[in-house]
């Protein structure tokens, strides 16, 4: 009996070593999906981060022309119209008192300047405000439309990926609203 005791000690005597290497490359192919799943989400981060400052500067440029009502014709731009910093909003420039074409000059370089340090690739970053002149007997709104175009660089396939975002409304151009 003392025989067939200490046979079965000796076959129980801890892991194998293709056991280990079997617990270990389980283990490695489970970190390997972690780091991956880890890269996807600092993509996917990134990516949130650069359409929420689109969406920031977009509101932006509709609340600044809430703001000079009367001249909503005179902010349509294209993209390449960088506008004139006239020193509206920050009272360092040469003008003490801006009319209101000259806030729209100021509003829309002070608004591209920002938009081009805070969008990545800023050589190809650019942005456009369409308004559609509101119809002579209806309601007195112009449809204002603000597209803003960047790039961002793709890691999986090593190119530039077109990015947009587009918002529309509807601003009052004059008092009667």
């Amino acid at each position: 009996m003392k025989q067939q005791y200490k046979n079965t000690m000796f076959r129980q005597s801890g892991f194998s070593l293709i056991e280990a290497l079997v617990a270990f490359l389980i283990l490695s192919i489970g970190l390997l999906g972690i780091a991956s799943l880890q890269m996807i989400s600092l993509k996917a981060g990134k990516t949130a981060e650069m359409r929420t400052v689109a969406v920031i500067k977009a509101e932006e440029i509709l609340e600044r022309i809430r703001n000079n009502p009367v001249q909503v014709m005179a902010y349509i731009s294209g993209a390449g119209d960088l506008g004139v910093n006239n020193g509206c909003n920050d009272g360092g420039g040469a003008v003490t008192m801006c009319t209101a074409a000259q806030m729209v000059e100021d509003d829309i370089y002070n608004w591209k300047a920002d938009l081009l340090t805070s969008l990545p690739n800023n050589t190809t970053t650019n942005a456009v405000v369409e308004v559609v002149a509101p119809v002579p007997g209806t309601d007195p709104t112009a449809k204002v439309t603000v597209t803003i175009n960047w790039q961002e660089r793709n890691t999986e396939t090593k190119t530039m990926d077109a990015m947009n975002y587009s918002v529309s409304t509807q601003i009052c151009n004059n008092t009667g609203c």
